[in-house]
């Protein structure tokens, strides 16, 4: 029986809920900043399968009835594999049209195709869209889309076909503003320009969905200098990388990922001249 890709926590008073799009198959070509070998090495010694693969998944809030998802998945951009999230909200009975706020980690193929559907039409009649402004700035500029790198153009087409048609109800958010009652942006920038994680607190608790600083935790945890060749600033992403592990490590912060190994939710700590990733344990409560 196939695990039904939904898994819940409680961050005092607000239920996340990680939902699992799909996996697929990578290649440690992608990795810069070591050699394939090395990054091949660190893959196989976690005891993972090369090529290697990498999840992707969405997250759903409950912030007092209010639905608020972050990031929306693959929706048909990667074929039937992909996209899964659009069936784990229906089987938890969470229609498009309950979702109230979308918060947008970056706007990549995997995290906003999700908005729409495959004729382009918007997804989620009743919602509001909020991301860090740096991010639309770039994404949505026509000057910048015009002079990008040919390779690059199908990004900016993707991000631009996702986001124009919420564009009437979007709301740009900077690094340290409030999206809503206790989620706070914290911009995350290299992966892409306005990259950005959410901050959510309740109560004691605390949780940051970090977005993109990790898609390959079999490498990038050993060696937290593999970026991915599709990093806009790759050395501005090591750099957060870097800031992301030590204060997780150092404040014992609990966070997820959109590309950590599903259900996500952890804790990271320091192991040698890398960092390890300690999953958090299963409970029937939760």
């Amino acid at each position: 029986m196939q695990n039904p890709g939904i898994h819940s926590i409680r961050v005092g008073d607000i239920t996340v809920t990680a939902l699992n799009d799909g996996q697929f198959e990578a290649s440690t070509a992608i990795v810069n900043g070591v050699s394939e070998a090395a990054a091949a090495a660190a893959e196989s010694g976690a005891f993972r399968v090369l090529p290697p693969r990498i999840t992707v998944s969405a997250f759903l809030l409950d912030v007092g009835g209010r639905k608020i998802l972050i990031d929306t998945g693959c929706g048909t951009a990667f074929g039937p594999a992909m996209g899964k999230s659009r069936d784990r909200l229906a089987t938890l009975g969470v229609t498009p049209a309950d979702i109230a706020t979308i918060l947008v980690t970056h706007a990549h193929i995997d995290h906003v195709s999700g908005l729409i559907d495959a004729a382009g039409a918007p997804c989620f009649p009743n919602a509001e869209i909020v991301v860090n402004g740096l991010e639309t700035a770039f994404w949505l500029d026509d000057a910048t889309a015009a002079a990008a790198p040919e390779a690059a153009k199908g990004a900016f087409a993707t991000a631009q076909g996702a986001l124009r048609p919420y564009a009437a109800r979007t709301r740009t958010v900077s690094d340290g503003q409030e999206a809503a009652q206790g989620i706070t942006c914290r911009h995350l920038p290299g992966h892409t320009p306005g990259h950005s994680g959410w901050l959510i607190a309740s109560g004691a608790d605390t949780l940051l969905v970090w977005g993109d600083v990790v898609h390959l935790p079999g490498i990038q945890f050993a060696l937290p200098q593999a970026g991915l060749a599709f990093d806009t600033d790759s050395d501005a992403a090591r750099a957060t990388r870097a800031r992301a592990f030590d204060m997780a490590a150092t404040d014992r912060l609990l966070v997820a990922g959109m590309h950590l190994d599903f259900p996500t939710f952890g804790h990271v700590v320091k192991a040698g001249a890398g960092y390890g990733f300690v999953p958090v344990v299963w409970r029937p409560e939760s």
